[in-house]
């Protein structure tokens, strides 16, 4: 057993099978995380003293990254005593667990999207936070949906999925599932939720396709907490290609919210064009004062991080959600 120092002076053991991601979750220790798998870079971590092993090729991370000590938390398991170079996130995040569930509803909400409404049994008590993802277990695979909305009510969650060719779960949700199917699922899974900053004084969600999905979740908590928001302002830019890719329309009142729906191939569109991440650099956003919250693809998060950083964005700042495309485990 190795004991594992995080910059706060706070630490945990972890044994030399365990990550150092899941041995920090299995202490209640919460680090940043999404895919588990090391397809993002969610969980990035600099060593700063001992050593460890990697469990597969970490080929998200660049060779410079490697050579100054970074490592994916949730690829690497300990072989001595190991000093990060990073804090907890100082919250205790709901337990994740497997559950049963049944399908109670699937409902096509644009051409290629399923609305999934999914009946957890009465005596599960599923706490989340909004933004937080779940995995769904089919034939020893998994498949990972993030939570579309905000409150746990009447033990149901909702999933907004979207139809990929050759997708791994895709012909099961649009050609065979049924109401009433039994699934499994783990969760509440990842660490994109609202980080509650007064000094920040604009909001900017940015969203693909079906990454509306926590953004969503995060936007009615907002509203559900309009104290949380006072002298802020939230920037929604949502976007596809295609009107029919903007499938779910907001309808906040919250104070000072601007949306902002930009498509890329739509011909007859009057609105905004081109890439999110493009649009939101010529809004009145003070970036040095300003969170993101980004969910999508790798190109776009990786792109936007990028560009807002050159606008002033401190790092820390810019919270992301990688939908990873392929394997087992990605994002609807």
């Amino acid at each position: 057993m190795y004991t594992i120092h995080l910059k706060n002076n706070k630490s945990y053991t972890c044994d030399e099978s365990t990550s150092l991601l899941r041995g920090a979750l299995n202490n209640d220790i919460s680090l940043e995380y999404s895919c588990l798998e090391a397809r993002c870079r969610s969980c990035k971590v600099k060593i700063l003293q001992g050593k460890v092993e990697n469990l597969q090729d970490e080929e998200v991370l660049t060779a410079e990254e490697k050579a100054q000590g970074y490592v994916l938390s949730c690829n690497v398991v300990p072989r001595s005593d190991i000093v990060l170079n990073v804090e907890d996130l100082d919250i205790k995040l709901p337990k994740s667990q497997v559950t049963p569930s049944k399908i109670s509803l699937i409902t096509p909400i644009s051409t290629h999207v399923l609305k999934i409404v999914l009946r957890l049994p009465p005596k599960v008590d599923f706490q989340f936070l909004a933004g937080q993802y779940i995995d769904i277990i089919r034939n020893n695979n998994k498949r990972s949906y993030s939570i579309s909305h905000y409150k746990y009510e009447n033990n149901e969650l909702t999933l907004f999925i979207r139809n990929y060719e050759g997708g791994l779960f895709s012909n099961y949700w649009f050609n065979e599932a049924k109401v009433n199917d039994l699934l499994r699922l783990e969760g509440p899974l990842g660490t994109f939720f609202y980080r509650h900053n007064e000094a920040c004084t604009d909001i900017v969600l940015l969203a693909t396709g079906t990454g509306i999905a926590p953004i969503k979740a995060i936007l009615e908590q907002l509203q559900d907490n309009p104290q949380q928001l006072t002298s802020k302002k939230i920037w929604l830019l949502w976007g596809g290609r295609k009107k029919e890719d903007l499938f779910w329309e907001p309808t906040y009142d919250l104070h000072s919210f601007s949306y902002i729906p930009v498509l890329t191939r739509e011909e007859e569109w009057q609105g905004a064009r081109g890439y999110i991440q493009e649009i939101a650099t010529k809004l009145p956003i003070n970036w040095n004062t300003a969170q993101v919250y980004a969910c999508g693809s790798e190109q776009m998060i990786q792109n936007a991080q990028t560009l807002l950083i050159q606008q002033g964005l401190k790092e820390e700042y810019f919270f992301a959600d990688i939908f990873v495309a392929g394997g087992n485990s990605n994002k609807n």
